[in-house]
């Protein structure tokens, strides 16, 4: 399939290979889990903008624009940009809108509208979303039906069980965060990411 954009195609993927870079490195320096890292912040904010811009020109950036590669990458960039509500809500609408006529991955879009519930402390519809409890154990995020039910959403997206992904994730996360945080941390962690969802718009109260 032609690339009715190469230069755009290339900008999203060079812009989230930088966003991995960055993420690994602070990763390895020992700086990524001790809230939103300032320096990761202004990454995502940095490609959301270029992403909004882009958005203007063409539209949502799906594969038909710029190649599925591109596309995902797009995606990646919008699950990051979470200190700005209003744009990853936009443009879950308008991936919404455009799945008529372009292509759209539907899982995209199961995560990004997992994504956004979560920050406005609605239930998730796709299991999408895991968070630390309070012992500091990865358990999926507030379901909106029983694990079967959401389990069977995920079976019809070609995504594995909750239950399977759950033991990727936490594999993946005893990796990452060798050094997990105290309970006492854990507590203090949380009532920042409260203020920090507040100060951001996901939260109005």
């Amino acid at each position: 399939m032609e690339i009715l954009y190469p230069d755009i195609a290339q900008e999203l993927i060079e812009r989230r290979n930088h966003d991995l870079d960055v993420r690994q490195r602070l990763i390895t320096e020992g700086k990524l889990f001790r809230g939103y890292n300032p320096e990761m912040e202004e990454v995502h904010l940095d490609n959301a903008r270029q992403l909004q811009e882009i958005i203007v020109q063409i539209g949502w950036p799906a594969q038909e624009q710029v190649g599925e590669e591109a596309s995902q990458a797009a995606w990646l960039i919008v699950q990051h940009a979470i200190s700005l509500p209003s744009f990853m809500k936009s443009c879950l609408a308008l991936m919404n809108e455009q799945e008529k006529t372009r292509t759209i991955d539907p899982v995209n879009v199961a995560f990004l509208s997992d994504r956004i519930a979560m920050y406005e402390n609605r239930l998730q519809s796709y299991g999408t979303q895991f968070v630390s409890d309070s012992q500091g154990q990865l358990i999926a995020y507030e379901l909106d039906d029983s694990v079967d039910q959401v389990n069977q959403r995920r079976q019809q997206l070609g995504l594995n069980t909750i239950e399977e992904r759950l033991a990727e994730l936490t594999a993946q996360m005893n990796v990452e965060q060798k050094n997990q945080p105290a309970a006492t941390e854990r507590q203090r962690e949380k009532a920042e990411y409260d203020a920090w969802r507040r100060k951001v718009g996901w939260l109005s109260d």
